[in-house]
């Protein structure tokens, strides 16, 4: 690979600057167990941790650096060395293809890297010569190989045999459906690999919080004898291109946050708001959705979305059982989307239940409020702000297992992947860099909101009569709406409904 980087009819165009790249030589050396200089031995051992270089090419490898340190570039030469100077077909059977397949966040990353792949493929003439077909996303080699970028999903590696995986910003991959996305897409990864002799997986990313399958992966493999190499270098010492101007003003505006993006260390100020352990206590197994039952006081909390951004509008019921808060129903529509339909289906759901109103935040000024009383409900603005208020009143309620949650997984995921941060004066707690809370933000604000209203009720010492001769009331009576709404009393003479004042 070395070799191909300096050869003018193949990549050396990329790398006019040599001094620049350096670093990711000395990488590329280590990766595939090629003798080391003695400064590039010094260079291996302050980014790995480690003091002997590999004696022997290396499968996995995880790469934490730096923003702009220029891994993206890296992970597409190294796939379309892998798909062009490797020989695989030995190892496919009739009709089989081997894919090398670049995993990003999200598709504007992922069309960075295809970009790059593009470029690589099509900028030299004899490897151009082996492109058999181009898609969006893909191209096909004559060689029984195919390159191909896809968006973070575990569902999407199944089926393929793979020879190589490069997965872009590991640390920054979220998913709605699983508090552990980046683990997940591993787990179906390396099956997909088993036929392949030396088949390799590539991770990197800048690094993030303390959690997830990087960190995993520093914990037990920096600094330590293992065939799995952690690579872990600032910006700068991968690609010192990167004015140190640059650098300086990122730390003066936001040290925390530049200490993992351009230091590549993982951030201390961050943290799980809930474990994973407390959260699958809390879910009832099987349980989707609850009927509505006469008699139960509900409450109804909706997080609003103008229709036309990125956020869902949602929707979350819940009602309490002596001292539990029950999860009952969850709704949510995705953009874009009507406002006006969103809040006519939200109000019928809301009026199933037997429930006349709905609390909210003031999202968009007084549209919820307008926009719901057209279909017969009162949207009240909830005192329950700012959210990170709702969360920290939800937390005592799930540690002491006061909650029934309902076996939806963009619940659960939603509420794992919540961040705590420690702010100027309160905690912050929010959803990840380019993930979402928009349903847990519903759900958490029912939950709470139902305890709250519990927690706010006074007894009561007066019964309505409805009928009847009532001589006798019975002394020091004292019900609670905790209890069924209304209770009969047979007894004095007549029937006495017995409620609140």
């Amino acid at each position: 690979m070395l070799d191909a980087i300096g050869d003018r009819q193949l990549f050396s165009s990329w790398f006019k600057k040599r001094s620049s790249w350096e670093n990711w030589f000395t990488f590329i050396a280590a990766l595939f167990a090629l003798p080391m200089t003695p400064q590039q031995l010094a260079t291996y051992q302050q980014c790995t941790g480690r003091e002997a270089p590999p004696d022997k090419p290396i499968t996995e490898v995880w790469l934490a650096i730096g923003r702009r340190g220029g891994k993206s570039f890296i992970l597409a030469l190294i796939a379309v060395f892998l798909a062009c100077f490797r020989e695989y077909r030995q190892h496919l059977i009739a009709g089989e293809r081997g894919t090398i397949i670049i995993i990003a966040q999200d598709r504007k990353a992922a069309r960075t890297i295809f970009r790059y792949v593009k470029g690589l493929l099509t900028g030299v003439p004899m490897l151009a010569r082996m492109i058999e077909h181009e898609r969006a996303d893909s191209f096909d080699l004559t060689n029984r190989i195919t390159i191909e970028i896809q968006t973070a999903s575990f569902r999407a590696t199944r089926g393929y045999t793979l020879v190589a995986a490069l997965c872009d910003e590991i640390a920054f991959w979220r998913s709605d459906e699983s508090a552990n996305p980046d683990k997940e897409i591993l787990q179906a990864i390396r099956p997909a690999t088993a036929t392949i002799p030396n088949a390799m997986l590539l991770c990197a990313s800048s690094p993030y919080a303390r959690r997830g399958a990087m960190w995993d992966a520093y914990r037990k493999h920096y600094g330590k004898d293992s065939p799995v190499l952690f690579w872990k270098a600032p910006t700068r010492t991968m690609n010192p291109s990167v004015p140190q101007s640059f650098i300086d003003a990122a730390y003066e505006d936001d040290a925390a946050s530049a200490t993992a993006e351009y230091g590549a260390e993982f951030r201390t100020d961050l943290e799980s708001f809930i474990s994973r352990e407390v959260v699958d206590a809390a879910v009832c197994l099987g349980r989707h959705e609850l009927p509505p039952r006469d008699g139960v006081p509900y409450v109804a909390f909706v997080d609003p979305s103008g229709g036309s951004g990125t956020d869902s509008m949602t929707l979350a019921i819940a009602h309490m059982e002596g001292d539990r808060a029950i999860l009952d129903c969850v709704r949510e529509r995705k953009p874009h989307f009507s406002t006006d339909d969103a809040a006519r289906e939200f109000a019928d759901t809301i009026k199933t239940y037997g429930i006349a109103s709905c609390q909210g935040d003031r999202y968009a000024g007084d549209w919820p409020r307008q926009g719901f009383a057209v279909h017969g409900v009162d949207y009240q603005f909830t005192t329950l702000t700012p959210k990170a208020i709702i969360y920290l009143n939800l937390l005592p309620m799930l540690n002491s297992k006061r909650v029934e949650l309902l076996e939806l997984a963009t619940v659960t995921g939603q509420l794992c992947s919540l961040e705590r941060q420690t702010g100027r004066g309160r905690d912050i707690i929010d959803h990840p860099s380019g993930g979402h809370d928009d349903i847990i933000d519903a759900v958490a604000g029912a939950l709470v909101a139902a305890a709250q209203r519990q927690a706010q009720e006074v007894p009561i010492v007066a019964p309505i009569i409805c009928g009847g001769p009532h001589d006798t009331p019975i002394p020091g009576q004292q019900l609670s709406t905790t209890e069924k709404f209304y209770r009969y009393y047979n007894g004095g003479g007549g029937g006495q409904w017995w409620g609140p004042v």
